[in-house]
Parts: C-alpha cells; structure tokens; sequence
C-alpha cells in the first residue's frame, strides 16, 4: 500500500515537513529577522509552518482514532510537534511499524 493510503504514512510525511519547518523558522527566518531586520522570512515560513502544525495535529488525532491508541501515545504524539526536531523522534520510536499488521 503506498504511504498516502495510509492514516500512519500520512502523519508521517506531515511530521517531517512540520518538523522541518519548525527548524529553517527557528534556525533561518527569526535569525533573519532578528540579527539582520528581514522579517518577511518568518512571515512566509511561519506561515506555512502554522498550517503544517495544524494538518499534524489533526493527522495526530486522525490516527489515534483510527489506531486506538491510548491517551498518552496520543499526548507523546501530540507534544512532540511543540519541540523541535519533535516529530522526527516520535517518528523514529512510535510511528515506525506502528501501522502494519
């Protein structure tokens, strides 16, 4: 099954690019905007990085329903998108494997 047909691969590939967004815009665009006085970096990434935050957290939801997941998977999952580089661990120790039979 490729992994947009499923609810796992999905939050997945939302995790990465929400992780990776949380990066440039703490690592590139604040130092811009603070160190240099360009501000339209962390208007454009953290724009998209807000919608990436939101489709996680709803690809979040989405799967702890669908998986039965109790309520602190869901709450490690969850707060994994707070921190940085976050979802890439929660990928590594709890999503990988967790959507095959």
């Amino acid at each position: 099954m490729p992994w947009y047909k499923s609810t796992i691969g999905r939050l997945r590939v939302i995790g990465f690019w929400e992780g990776v967004s949380f990066l440039v815009l703490l690592g590139v665009a604040m130092p811009l905007k603070y160190v240099y006085g360009e501000p339209a970096a962390v208007r454009v990434v953290g724009m998209a990085h807000g919608v990436l935050f939101v489709l996680y957290v709803g690809a979040a939801l989405h799967a702890a329903w669908e998986q039965a997941w109790t309520w602190q998977r869901t709450g490690l999952v969850l707060a994994a998108s707070l921190l940085p580089a976050g979802p890439f661990v929660v990928d590594a120790r709890l999503l990988r494997g967790a959507g095959k039979a």
